[in-house]
């Protein structure tokens, strides 16, 4: 990928002192040139060295990724407990409306990830925190337009052909979801930010403690206040929102992050056009992967009984 230029500075973000390929660990490095083994030997060491740093990285990335999607998952299963019309409405908005605003807010994130790796290569510790604003003044503006997608959802629905009683219920659901778009807007960034640095742990943390209050809070609605759809959404979209606000919380107190946050800064809203069109670029690829899995969803409900297709699709 080519080096992404910022405007204010008027030079590319990464000036190369040496390839990539010659950065590697001590521990990699001592065991590729350890004459004493053989080669193959000497393959395998590096390669189970390099599996377990990956491993390192990887698993708590993991975790993250699947605690999110299981909290989402938490609240169809609590749906599908109220009844088969709250099950497939919840499913139609989830698989259906929200992949749309999941899919356009981490594919616009996912750029975060490619400059704050450089910035933090070419040890321009600041400019990563600069990136990660940028980066959530634009996800937030995206996040109007999505907005409307999700205030009209009713009439889309009913446009796409689903039946009036779902469309109507997924359309509560929708309601609901509303702040949740703005925190994937803040969510993306953030996580991108600390990858960057290879803080992968504490995502990992906060994610699995948003789980557990995300379930009691959802039975708490569903069961004890009686809220229906409206409420399990909002209940989601507050999970979402814990989630940003404990990470950003570990941003300001944490030493690790002293020299890639200095504060809020004008500068991130310099270079936008820029960090747009990188954005926009690395969102459509991610939008091409879910929204195959959103089109057999919404080809779903217009089966003969779309109650049941969309229950069946939802457990699957």
């Amino acid at each position: 990928m080519e080096s992404f230029q910022d405007n204010n500075l008027n030079q590319p973000l990464v000036e190369s002192k040496q390839p990539v390929g010659e950065v590697v660990s001590s521990e990699l490095e001592e065991a590729l040139s350890d004459t004493s083994l053989s080669a193959t030997s000497r393959l395998r060491l590096a390669t189970w060295i390099e599996l377990k740093i990956l491993f390192k990285l990887a698993a708590p990335a993991i975790i993250v990724y699947l605690l999110n999607n299981v909290i989402s998952m938490s609240t169809q299963i609590f749906c599908g407990h109220v009844g088969n019309l709250e099950l497939a409405a919840s499913s139609l908005a989830n698989n259906g409306v929200q992949l749309l605003a999941y899919g356009v807010m981490l594919g616009m994130g996912s750029a975060v990830e490619t400059l704050c790796g450089q910035a933090y290569g070419a040890h321009k510790y600041d400019m990563l925190g600069i990136y990660m604003q940028r980066s959530t003044i634009l996800l937030m503006a995206t996040g109007i337009p999505l907005m409307f997608i999700y205030i009209f959802s009713k009439p889309i629905l009913l446009l796409l052909g689903e039946s009036k009683s779902v469309a109507s219920a997924s359309a509560l659901f929708v309601y609901g979801l509303i702040p949740q778009i703005f925190a994937y807007a803040a969510n993306f960034p953030i996580q991108k930010f600390l990858q960057a640095q290879s803080i992968v742990n504490p995502s990992a943390y906060i994610s699995g403690a948003t789980l557990v209050v995300h379930i009691f809070l959802t039975w708490l609605v569903l069961y004890k206040l009686g809220w229906g759809l409206l409420g399990a959404a909002l209940v989601l979209s507050f999970s979402w929102w814990i989630i940003v606000i404990a990470q950003f919380v570990y941003i300001l107190t944490s030493a690790k992050c002293k020299k890639t946050w200095n504060g809020f800064s004008i500068r991130a809203f310099h270079g936008l056009w820029d960090f747009l069109k990188l954005s926009t670029a690395s969102a459509v690829m991610l939008c091409l992967e879910t929204w195959y899995f959103q089109i057999l969803v919404l080809l779903a409900g217009n089966l003969p009984n779309p109650e049941i297709a969309l229950d069946s699709l939802a457990i699957w």
